[in-house]
């Protein structure tokens, strides 16, 4: 039964995260993330599936290989995030407590990306060597 739960959770992440591809308006990255940590308890071939995907591998790729989240992806990721919930607070939900989960939710999610590694940039080694 749970690994049944997480292989449908884990499909749902996969198509919201490969919508976002083609919509700005969802998060791929944190999809497909979700859809790994399903997947890898639960069904070794979709895990596979995307990281060998060459369409969806290269969102996860330095995040997987132990690299962290780009800053790119971080910002856009947190930014519509918010922008998401943000109009859904304002202009769509009317009771209070959603209001507060949603919030809730984007701030959660919000820290623990900006609490994952960066990647270096040749840039950034540079800098560090002087």
């Amino acid at each position: 039964m749970k690994k049944a739960i997480l292989i449908i959770i884990g499909s749902i992440s996969l198509v919201l995260g490969s919508i976002g591809i083609i919509l700005p308006v969802l998060p791929t990255t944190p999809f497909l993330l979700l859809s790994l940590a399903c997947f890898v308890k639960s069904s070794d071939k979709l895990y596979r599936f995307i990281l060998n995907n060459k369409y969806l591998s290269p969102y996860v790729a330095d995040y997987m290989s132990g690299n962290g989240i780009p800053k790119k992806a971080k910002r856009r990721a947190i930014l519509l995030i918010w922008i998401t919930i943000g109009f859904s607070v304002i202009f769509i939900i009317d009771k209070a407590i959603l209001r507060i989960m949603l919030l809730t939710i984007a701030s959660i999610v919000s820290i623990y990306i900006l609490t994952r590694k960066t990647p270096a940039t040749n840039k950034n080694i540079i800098q560090d060597i002087k």
